[in-house]
Order: C-alpha cells, then sequence, then structure tokens
C-alpha cells in the first residue's frame, strides 16, 4: 500500500538521511551551545557597567557577533567553501556542513545568551560582588543558573534553526533530508520524496521543540 502511493521513495536513503540530518543538528547544537554561552558572557561581563567593562572588546565581540548572525545562511556556506576544504579537504558530506552551522548559529545564540543574562535581577549579582565572589563563582554561581531556563529555551530555537540550516546545506551537497529532498526530489520531479523529506523534518523539529519546552519549563522554578 505505502509502495503504491510514495513509488520513488527509497526508505534505505531516507532513514540514511535522516540520521545524517540528526548528526549534523545534534553536533552544531553543541558546539553552538559552547561557542555561543561563551560569547554571550563575554558580551554581557564587558558591556558598560559590569565586571570586565570594556569598551574595545565589548565592541569587537558585537561586530562580530552582529555580522555573522546577519549573513544568511545560504550565503555564508558560499563564504566558507574555502575555509571549509582548508580545515577538512572537502565540501562534501556532513562534516563538511558543521564549519558553517557552527559559524552561522554560535552568534544568534550568543544574542539569546546576552538577553537571558540581562533579565537576571541586578540586585543579586550585587549581592554576590558584595561578598567578594569572584567572577568564576558569579558565572558558575548566579548568572549561569539564574538564566538558566531562558538560556534553555534560547538554545531550543536555535536547535530548530540548525535543523532548517542543514535543510540548505544539503543543497550544495551536505547530504540530510535536505540534499535528499533537492536532489532525489525537486530535481527528479519525485514530489513524493520531496514531500516525505519534508515530514521527515517537521517530525525532528516537533520532537526538538517540545523536548526543549518540557525541560525549560521543568527548570523554571519561577
Amino acid at each position: 500500500m505505502i509502495e503504491n502511493l510514495l513509488p520513488n521513495v527509497d526508505w534505505e536513503k531516507m532513514w540514511e538521511a535522516t540520521l545524517e540530518t540528526l548528526y549534523m543538528s545534534a553536533m552544531a547544537t553543541g558546539f553552538t551551545f559552547v561557542i555561543g554561552l561563551a560569547l554571550g558572557i563575554l558580551l554581557f561581563l564587558t558591556s558598560p557597567h559590569q565586571l570586565w567593562a570594556n569598551k574595545m572588546v565589548y565592541w569587537l565581540t558585537g561586530a562580530f557577533v552582529n555580522i555573522f548572525r546577519s549573513i544568511p545562511f545560504i550565503i555564508l556556506i558560499i563564504l566558507l567553501i574555502p575555509f571549509t576544504k582548508f580545515l577538512l579537504d572537502t565540501i562534501r558530506g556532513a562534516n563538511a556542513a558543521l564549519p558553517a552551522l557552527i559559524i552561522g548559529a554560535a552568534p544568534f545564540y550568543a544574542r539569546m545568551v546576552l538577553i537571558a543574562l540581562r533579565e537576571i535581577d541586578k540586585g543579586v549579582i550585587e549581592a554576590a560582588r558584595s561578598m567578594g565572589a569572584r567572577t568564576s563563582t558569579i558565572i558558575w554561581k548566579v548568572l549561569l543558573p539564574e538564566s538558566f531556563p531562558a538560556l534553555l529555551s534560547g538554545l531550543t530555537v536555535t536547535a530548530v534553526a540548525l535543523v532548517g540550516y542543514t535543510a540548505m546545506a544539503g543543497i550544495i551537497g551536505a547530504g540530510g533530508l535536505g540534499n535528499l529532498a533537492f536532489l532525489d526530489g525537486f530535481q527528479r520531479s519525485r514530489e513524493d520524496v520531496t514531500i516525505v523529506s519534508t515530514i521527515f523534518i517537521l517530525v525532528i523539529v516537533f520532537i526538538i521543540q517540545w523536548s526543549g519546552d518540557a525541560i525549560t519549563s521543568r527548570s523554571d522554578k519561577r
């Protein structure tokens, strides 16, 4: 019955493409979280009236974040082809998509981290400073715990965006469901392949969003 409705769908290829999409999304989300968190904390601490207030560092970090989060992802992939080639000696496959995915998403998440940290009650930070807490203590014991729900919510949004980015990366041969939908579906006029690939992407997005919302809700003690 399914074969009659979807005659062009190769389920083995579909499963392989799904695993590639999951791999790219998971790896990119992990690196994005670490890099974006570091950039966001640096932006917050070097902003005016904060612990490491420094106009030059704040401006340079902010410029880096603003530039890379403003470049459309499909253009960013093309711009990073020489860098990807130098780094991995190839521009095809799931691993080749990771540099563009991470560089495209980390600045976006950094801004969300900055917004989350700015929502922390200043009195909590001042109380920690007045007790002589070191900067590292303030980061690990105050900033991160107080902003944890917002950080998780931002990471969920970023992870969903990364799934979409992997689909765009597939157009230039990065693999995954986007690649399958474009090459096997669109270019060969196989609408069933395109539709099934899209459905699989939607399922992944819904699972990420539901899981992220559930974890965020449990972690929010307010």
